[in-house]
């Protein structure tokens, strides 16, 4: 197994959920809004929307990629029912918690914000990420712990030649390929609580795991050639942009959603694989903000929206508003109160050594 840091994976995690924050704050400025559950701005930003149509479909497939990889790491010290255990505390507890107690919060800012009748309504919300990853997770952890059990067998033989070729990952992309062609998703960026979120997510953390449980050939592969797949990707966002008017079929924004990911990957392994502290305290920050993002930005839009102000000053006052407020939350409450830590994903920490344990990654 592989023992050395990937600070790389630490960052594009952060960036991923960084990127999700923006994408979710441009949606109050789409006349469609409503329809997704969000709260909607009078006046629109349709244009901002475009450089949105590029980022929606690789954002969510390189998380659960991403989530991959972690589990491989969180592999390395822990037996089957040690990580379950782990798992579950961290990934089940957050998830359940959540659609109790922290979707319902941004419902209630909705339901205020349109002078409804306030009902509480538990739900998965945008926390069905969680759901997913656990259910990944128990699916495949028996084939995990086989192929950690058989060390360097002919699998990962095979898995590391095979990486070694610059065609491999765009191979990979044929299983994406397949689940659209088989699942016929309404639209390629839909992923959440569908069957083509979840397999299109199953694939990604399959193949997120097999990347690095193969070895160093798939990041030197995707480092060599990483503007080769950037430059496939672009070509084919242009076909689906000025052909498609951005919703192309299926087959070709699956391949164009891994050439960008494969793209980022070798950019990533390339300027990302170093440790800071601002790393350190962002990849332990990430995952409490994903959970309470949404709160934040709906209480945001809430105060905001009603102002008598510039549009484009309303989206960067949304935009503030949501990071400097999950910041707070992050700082002052979910990361000081230790009966809070486990309920949004966070490890318990004594004081003695708190110090020590806020520069342990999340891949761990």
């Amino acid at each position: 197994m592989i023992t050395e840091r990937r600070f790389d994976i630490d960052w594009l995690r952060v960036i991923a959920i960084g990127l999700l924050l923006i994408y979710h704050i441009a949606i109050i400025f789409q006349p469609w809004a409503m329809f997704i559950g969000f709260i909607k701005s009078d006046e629109f930003l349709e244009g901002l929307w475009k450089p949105m149509t590029m980022l929606n479909v690789w954002r969510i497939p390189l998380l659960f990629y991403v989530s991959g990889m972690g589990l491989y790491f969180a592999m390395r010290k822990r037996n089957w029912k040690q990580l379950i255990l782990e798992r579950t505390k961290r990934i089940l507890l957050p998830f359940l918690f959540g659609i109790v107690a922290i979707t319902t919060l941004h419902m209630f800012v909705f339901q205020l914000y349109y002078n409804m009748p306030l009902g509480y309504f538990p739900h998965q919300g945008h926390l069905w990420f969680l759901g997913n990853i656990f259910v990944y997770v128990l699916i495949l952890l028996p084939f995990f712990y086989y192929l950690k059990k058989d060390g360097n067998g002919k699998i990962k033989r095979m898995l590391s030649s095979l990486m070694g070729h610059p065609g491999a990952p765009l191979l990979i992309s044929l299983f994406f390929v397949l689940e659209v062609l088989l699942v016929k998703p309404q639209l390629f960026s839909l992923y959440a609580q569908t069957w083509h979120g979840f397999f299109n997510g199953f694939l990604a953390f399959l193949f997120g795991f097999l990347f690095v449980y193969s070895g160093k050939t798939f990041w030197q592969t995707v480092l060599k050639w990483r503007w080769l797949y950037i430059g496939l990707a672009a070509v084919l966002f242009g076909i689906r942009y000025f052909i498609y008017a951005t919703e192309a079929p299926g087959y070709l924004t699956a391949i164009e959603s891994n050439c960008w990911i494969f793209g980022i990957f070798g950019l990533g392994y390339k300027y990302l694989n170093k440790t800071s502290k601002i790393l350190s305290y962002l990849s332990q920050a990430a995952y409490p903000v994903y959970i309470i993002h949404m709160f934040v930005l709906y209480v945001g839009a809430l105060l905001i929206l009603p102002l008598e102000i510039p549009i484009l000053l309303k989206f960067v006052a949304i935009l503030v508003f949501t990071g400097v407020g999950c910041f707070l939350i992050y700082e002052f409450v979910l990361r000081r109160l230790g009966f809070l830590r486990s309920l949004f994903g966070l490890k318990w920490i004594h004081k003695k050594t708190e110090k020590v344990k806020t520069s342990t990654s999340n891949l761990n």
